[in-house]
């Protein structure tokens, strides 16, 4: 039997997908099976994926896909149906199980699918008496199948031969041991599959534009491939009885969140804060501690709980000779704890490093001032909230003005931010839903008190150090990037009440080819780092750019460079000429950018 036949049996699957609400799904699995499609279902098919259907079963199905679309209903029956009517026959090995897996953000998630799955074994005869044995976490089947649910680990999978693997809600994983679980993950089941031949399914609503979907979506969607197929519906799309009111009161509400969960686009006021390679590149390999030192003075950023959601952290710094800051030691205590153990545990810390004087953020009034000073240690409330510590510790963190520990949670929490530009224009930077930050708060508050602000002469230094991938700057650069700093510093408060215009030097005085990497490469921006970025270019009251370089030099100049692999990030490509050139880098501009992008890196 297929699929389709399965779902539609009524003595099967067919009572919980019956109607024709469910012809949307139909088509999509019956294109990924390579199942034949009446005329109607291939029209239906091309409305989501944007192409023509695969010519043969595809390895990797991505369904992206709005709210209450139906998206756990059919990843259940994805594993009913490859479990219960798979042969596996001279593929195992004795007492080995061949492993229908589904994967989710958390157990809860993931006990949705399991849910509906335990009931078709338990309600449908036929497939009641191939149980064997039933867990909290699965069943196993009398033809050598086990049904497995979990959270995206890419440990607990390693080793397994996979029949099936359901990647659930994959836009939204998080693990904080890991600063890329999806693709952890995906790298650990593809081998599992390859013994059996199976089939990922990546099945979501959308979020921003970064991880395991949306590299799929951009690589695969609307694109013919018979290995890969990626499709994209509308919540009423996939469930036509869903109330169309709902969805328009909620794009009324919030746009741009209604046309992620609604209308399955990705997010385009979200994006990343800090990539992992510039966290990678100020991180201490092995180094987890630094002992106190003599005739060092130390500062401690803590970040509050109550000891029932969030952890209780807190993190210890010092300012080198060279100016750098360096991260001494952090504490994470995760709940449940008792806070006044926790600020006994930290205030002993902070003394052995001479703090006496702790910074943290106005969390329960005065009880945490309270606890402290029972101890000796003052604590006073930062003068900067959680958003404005991690908007001026990125330059520090680009420019390597800092030196992390070696701390996975820390690094995951760091590259997990996300900065947020609201309705109003406002940028926000915090973890993501259901994520956390405690650690990356408590670090980055540490570490801008002791660094300070960068001087636009850091980064063009560090572009002479010699892993650096382009020339060391002449004496001219410097003296260009100077008065660059001196024009644009770092005030406090944002310049109002005139126009700012910010001439961008053409950086070494090179050809366009050589300088312009320098221009588009995140960490090596060659203009003061205040201005990098419309975020800090907002905040500075800088309202145009004059760029070096007529646009057109500029496109004409980008195959060549990113063949070299001078530029591999298309976001931040697009970002940075959106920031250099304005209204001039049009929709159509960047359309074509992306293409060019695509076709140089395929």
């Amino acid at each position: 039997m297929n699929i389709i036949e399965v779902i539609e049996d009524p003595e099967l699957l067919g009572p919980w997908f019956a109607g024709s609400s469910w012809d949307a799904w139909k088509a999509i699995l019956r294109a990924a099976c390579a199942l034949p499609m009446s005329e109607a279902e291939r029209e239906t098919f091309r409305s989501v994926a944007q192409r023509e259907p695969p010519s043969k079963w595809v390895r990797e199905l991505g369904v992206i896909g709005g709210r209450r679309g139906g998206k756990d209903s059919i990843a259940s029956a994805i594993v009913t149906f490859v479990a219960a009517f798979s042969d596996f026959t001279g593929l195992l090995r004795p007492g080995e199980r061949a492993l229908c897996l589904c994967l989710a953000v958390d157990r809860d998630q993931a006990q949705i699918v399991l849910g509906y799955v335990k009931a078709y074994f338990r309600l449908v005869p036929m497939l009641a008496a191939m149980v064997t044995r039933e867990t909290a976490e699965g069943l196993e089947l009398s033809n050598g199948a086990e049904i497995a649910v979990g959270t995206n680990s890419y440990r607990a999978v390693r080793g397994r031969s996979i029949a099936c693997a359901v990647f659930d809600e994959l836009a939204f994983w998080r693990d904080e041991s890991s600063a890329s679980s999806d693709k952890e993950t995906y790298a650990a089941v593809m081998p599992g599959l390859a013994t059996l031949r199976g089939m990922l399914v990546m099945i979501s609503s959308p979020y921003r534009k970064a991880g395991l979907l949306y590299q799929k979506y951009r690589k695969h969607f609307g694109q013919a491939g018979d290995d890969v197929l990626v499709v994209q519906a509308a919540s009423r799309v996939l469930n036509p009885t869903l109330d169309q009111s709902i969805v328009d009161e909620a794009l009324e509400e919030d746009p741009s969140a209604a046309a992620a969960e609604w209308l399955a686009q990705f997010r385009s006021d979200i994006e990343g804060f800090v990539s992992a390679e510039v966290v990678d590149a100020v991180t201490m390999p092995g180094r987890f501690e630094l002992a106190p030192m003599a005739n060092t003075s130390y500062v401690g950023f803590v970040d509050p709980s109550g000891g029932s959601a969030d952890s209780f952290t807190l993190a210890i710094a010092h300012r080198d000779h060279e100016a750098t800051g360096e991260l001494d030691c952090v504490r994470e205590v995760r709940p449940p704890f008792s806070p006044d153990a926790v600020v006994e545990e930290f205030a002993t810390l902070l003394q052995a490093y001479r703090v006496h004087r702790v910074t943290g953020d106005a969390y329960s009034g005065q009880w945490v001032r309270e606890r402290f000073a029972e101890y000796g240690v003052t604590y006073e409330v930062s003068e900067r909230n959680k958003s404005a510590i991690y908007g001026e510790v990125l330059p520090l963190l680009n420019a390597r003005r800092v030196l992390l520990l070696d701390s996975p949670r820390l690094r995951a929490q760091l590259v997990n931010l996300e900065r947020r530009t609201s309705r109003a224009g406002k940028d926000s930077i915090d973890h993501a839903p259901g994520g956390h930050d405690d650690l990356a708060n408590a670090a980055s508050g540490a570490l801008v008190l002791v660094a300070g602000p960068v001087p636009a002469i850091a980064v063009w230094e560090r572009l002479g150090e010699p892993d650096c991938p382009h020339s060391p700057p002449p004496p001219a650069a410097k003296t260009a990037a100077q008065e660059l700093h001196d024009a644009v510093s770092w005030p406090r408060t944002p310049l109002t009440g005139r126009e700012v215009v910010v001439r961008v030097p053409r950086p070494f005085q090179l050809t366009i080819r050589e300088a312009l990497p320098v221009a588009l490469t995140p960490g090596t921006y060659p203009v003061a780092p205040e201005v990098a970025s419309h975020h800090y270019a907002a905040m500075l009251g800088v309202t145009r750019f004059e760029p070096p370089w007529p646009l057109g030099d500029v496109l004409e100049s980008l195959p060549a460079l990113i063949a070299r692999h001078l530029i591999d990030d298309a976001d931040t490509l697009a970002l940075r000429l959106r920031v250099l050139y304005g209204d001039s880098f049009d929709a159509d501009r960047e359309a074509a950018v992306r293409t060019l992008f695509e076709a140089e890196t395929a």
